[in-house]
Formats: C-alpha cells, structure tokens, sequence
C-alpha cells in the first residue's frame, strides 16, 4: 500500500502467517530499500528461530509502469535479497518475468480485466490478482463475481481477490468462488503498525462506502479515494478535473514528496469499499486473530 505499509505492517502480518506486503517506492531510494529487505529478513528469522514457526513470506511490489524510473535498480535489489514472491503492478509485467523466474522467484501481477489477465498469462505469471470495482487507490471496475468466474473458465492457476475484503467471511466467499487467496488492504490501513498519518486511521473509521469516490482526478487511472480527505484538501469532490496524469515518477521522488504542493496520496487518501468494516485501530496480530475468527465461523455456516 503506497505510503502505508512498511516494515513494522509487513514483518507483524508474516509472523501471524500472512503474507505482508508493500510497494518498493514507499523506499526513497534504492539504498533504503535494500536496508528493508535486509531488515525485514532478518526480524524474520529471529521470529522464526524464537517461535519454531516458519513465517509466512514478505512480498515486494514493483511497480512495472514506464514512468517508474526505478524499476530496473529496485527489481535488481529484490533479486539480491532472495524474495520468494513479487506482485507487479501499474502494467504489464513481461519486462520482468525473466530475471524473477530466473531466480526462483514467484510472480503474481495486478491485472483489472479479462485482457489484462490473458496478457499477464502469456507472460509467465504464477498467480493473478484480480483488482475488482472494490478494491482501495487503482482499482478496477469489474464485479468480483463475474471477473472470477470469466478468469476460472481459461486460468487454473492462482488466483487472488482484490476488492472489499471487509473481514474473514469475505475471505470465505473469494474461497468459494475460486480464489485461493485474498488481498486485504484498507483494514490494514489502521493497524497501529501502519505508516499511516493518525488523521487517516481517523477518517478510516469515521467513514462508511459511500465516502469512496471514483475518480481519474489524480492518477488518469480509476482509483478508489476518500471524499473526506479531498475535500479537507480544499477540492469540491463533486466538481474534479475528469482526468489527472499518470506520473508515478512524481510520486515516488523524494524531492516532490515532501514539497507542500504535493497532494495525492500524502494529503488525499485512498479506500477500499471495505471502509465501513473499519471499527477501530488494532494491532496487525489482532487484526489477523479476528479475521481468522470470522473466517472460521464463516466456514462452519456459523
């Protein structure tokens, strides 16, 4: 999650048996990232040597679009460290099957419709995840239903539901309906390990579906943003440009970050349609306990 997950989230989900994942630009440079990876690793193995339990593996996302001026020095850091699984996202991951299959590693790539995921297949990939209508910053525009039943009909492969991920019961019903797992975001978003500004964790809670906006305001791309946040920013969310541009380099630059201008996703926050599933803060192990819980019940028909 863009600005959101860093080593404390994604460490805390993997020794409760998630995968923990995070975008490599939320690292200003490619220097802190391998100090990431490296750190991450080795909390890892601590966990692991003290517990006796393996934990589950951490997971880099690159983003692959052409305007990421990092995405060769950041994929040659994530070779380095030896990192099991790696998500794709923002284009097509071609460019950069060879030199992750190469080294063992697993690729799974965001794709937001039935072409994306045909072309994602002819690839290489290992695993889909399916960015359905619900899912929080660039989304797609598919029902979930549909999407995964329209994938099941020529992919036997991984599949991963993106999209409101609400709680344990949503986790079951991806299940059922294909899915081998479930990504689950905006609830991770106010944990207490999060990266995430105290105001957001706020308005998380403060806010139900009907704050999530559409828009291509920002990005050029559909993304799922919170009305509250756009409008504390002093922008009328009912009366936005149509269509902003696609400039991640400006996202992921140290420089632009911290200037005061720079608004989107530093001061206007992104959601899933799971938002009105978000109650509190936890910490991610409670987090994690509690979805496990309500999957569980789910299951039993309970």
């Amino acid at each position: 999650m863009f600005l959101v997950s860093g080593p404390a989230l994604v460490t805390a989900a993997c020794r409760s048996g998630v995968i923990g994942s995070f975008p490599t630009a939320n690292c200003r440079t490619v220097g802190e990232l391998d100090g990431w990876l490296a750190g991450m690793a080795d909390s890892l193995k601590r966990a692991a040597d003290e517990t006796g339990r393996a934990p589950a593996p951490l997971c880099p996302n690159l983003i692959v679009h052409r305007s990421n001026p990092r995405v060769a020095d950041d994929l040659a850091t994530v070779l380095r460290a030896g990192v099991e699984l790696v998500i794709t996202s923002v284009g097509s991951p071609e460019p950069v099957m060879k030199p992750l299959k190469d080294a063992g590693c697993l690729v799974f790539a965001d794709v937001a419709s039935v072409r994306h995921a045909e072309k994602a297949i002819a690839s290489g990939v290992d695993g889909l995840v399916l960015l359905t209508a619900g899912a929080g910053g660039q989304t797609g525009w598919a029902n979930p239903f549909a999407f995964v039943r329209a994938v099941r009909s020529f992919w036997d492969g991984i599949v991963v539901m993106a999209g409101g991920m609400a709680d344990g019961r949503a986790i079951a019903a991806a299940e059922t309906l294909g899915c081998d797992l479930a990504y689950m975001g905006t609830k991770f978003i106010a944990t207490r390990e999060s990266l995430a500004k105290d105001e957001y964790k706020q308005m998380l809670m403060q806010s139900r579906l009907d704050d999530v906006l559409l828009t291509r305001a920002f990005t050029g791309l559909e993304t799922n943003m919170l009305r509250p946040s756009i409008a504390a920013a002093g922008l009328d969310p009912d009366n936005l440009p149509v269509r902003g541009a696609i400039d991640i380099a400006k996202d992921i630059n140290a420089s632009e970050r911290d200037k005061p201008d720079s608004k989107r996703w530093k001061d206007i926050w992104s959601a899933g349609h799971s938002v009105s599933g978000v109650g509190d803060v936890p910490s991610v192990a409670e987090l994690i306990e509690r979805t496990e819980i309500e999957y569980r019940a789910a299951r039993q028909g309970v």
